[in-house]
């Protein structure tokens, strides 16, 4: 513990996390100034620090390690905050199809380049998986600072959203189960397993979820908060130690919740999610092998490109699917484009299994190049002209036409 440390100790420790967190906190003001997702700025900075030689095993490692964590088990509660069981499996049904075009149009180009450059099936499939998953952190906060939350197009990114964190539930173990390079019955079962958890946790919460609520609602903030961090860090340990992502923990607790609780809860653990998931960013950057970036900025920018042009082609199919007008459909690509936290986690995974050395340094430079493009991308609300289907005519009083002069 850093208070049982001598207090030269304590006073290096302390030192270290302040000066990070302080730096953490001007970047954040540099990305709020420029309205641009803080992402890109957190990665970078990490990886500066790598530049300038600083050795990730500081005194304050061990704490940002175990903070970086609880970082992604808390993204994954506040998205399952935003969803009821019911949602969940309503959006199956509704958006079902677009979710399908989306895994194949956004995975397939992670899983090709892998593929070219040589690397293993497991590998190939984690690069698929980073390519795959659009930021819900990131195009939700553009949605809201360009107030475009009550757009038409909305429902098709939030659709498309929904989709793909389902999606996670079966990605993550999977992929747990493929780099732990467990055998193919031992490995089945683990899924099997995984998929009868989350069917019992949503079952649960969909007949008892109001009652949990009640049992956590107390009336004080500081009471409540304890009570959903301890339960959050419980229930993922829990199924953590049944071969399951913890990530995946989180997420059902966050769905369990309902009513008032669900949306204090809201409150009280965004600032604690922000804190953690900025120093989660940093790590998986300051853990980069800076030696390997130069071989992968060519195949980064490849992928960058490649992967803008799926997320904007995904929105394009999808949206005339849901008869959405041209400059609906443009906006809704634009917002999609946006990767971030959970690229970021699914490279963290092939990292840490150490399948590729360039997997890092590839994912790192290809988030990046993404979630900054897509911050200057998503405020074109009009496509540009070359865009298919720009310079077709729009009947008078059509759809579209009425899209071009409203949402």
């Amino acid at each position: 513990m850093i208070l049982a440390a001598s207090g030269a100790e304590a006073a290096v420790v302390f030192t270290q996390l302040g000066v990070l967190v302080v730096l953490l906190a001007l970047l954040g003001r540099v990305a709020l100034r420029f309205r641009m997702s803080p992402i890109p700025f957190y990665l970078l900075l990490g990886l500066v620090v790598t530049l300038l030689g600083a050795d990730a095993e500081t005194a304050a490692s061990d704490f940002v390690d175990v903070a970086a964590d609880i970082g992604v088990l808390l993204l994954l509660f506040m998205l399952g905050l935003e969803f009821t069981p019911r949602e969940l499996t309503d959006e199956l049904k509704r958006s079902g199809r677009a979710g399908v075009l989306d895994l194949v149009l956004n995975a397939t180009p992670g899983v090709v380049l892998a593929a070219v450059l040589g690397w293993s099936p497991v590998a190939c499939a984690v690069l698929g998986g980073v390519t795959y998953i659009s930021s819900s952190g990131v195009v939700s906060k553009l949605l809201d600072d360009l107030g475009r939350r009550g757009n038409r197009e909305t429902s098709l990114v939030l659709g498309v959203l929904v989709l793909e964190d389902l999606a996670m539930i079966v990605i993550l173990p999977l992929l747990g189960v493929a780099l732990a390079g467990i055998g193919l019955v031992a490995g089945l079962l683990d899924v099997a397993i995984a998929g009868l958890i989350v069917v019992v946790v949503i079952l649960v919460a969909h007949v008892h979820g109001e009652r949990i609520s009640r049992l956590l609602w107390s009336g004080s903030d500081e009471v409540l908060l304890l009570s959903i961090i301890g339960l959050v860090l419980l229930v993922s340990g829990l199924v953590e130690q049944a071969d399951v992502s913890a990530a995946v923990g989180a997420f059902l607790v966050g769905v369990g919740l309902s009513g008032p609780v669900q949306r204090r809860a809201s409150e009280l653990v965004g600032p604690l999610r922000d804190l953690f998931a900025a120093l989660f960013f940093f790590l998986f950057a300051l853990e980069v092998d800076l030696a390997y970036v130069p071989g992968v900025l060519l195949p980064a920018v490849v992928l960058a490109v490649v992967g803008i042009g799926s997320k904007l082609l995904t929105a394009e199919i999808a949206g005339r699917w849901a008869g959405r007008g041209l400059p609906g459909r443009w906006r809704a690509g634009t917002a999609l484009v946006a990767r971030g936290e959970f690229s970021v986690v699914i490279a963290g995974l092939g990292v840490t299994a150490g399948v590729e050395q360039d997997l890092g340094p590839l994912a790192a430079a290809y988030v990046l190049l993404v979630a900054t493009t897509a911050s200057i991308l998503v405020r074109w609300d009009r496509p540009p002209s070359w865009w298919p289907g720009n310079r077709r005519p729009q009947p008078v009083g059509s759809n579209e036409q009425k899209l071009i002069t409203g949402n």
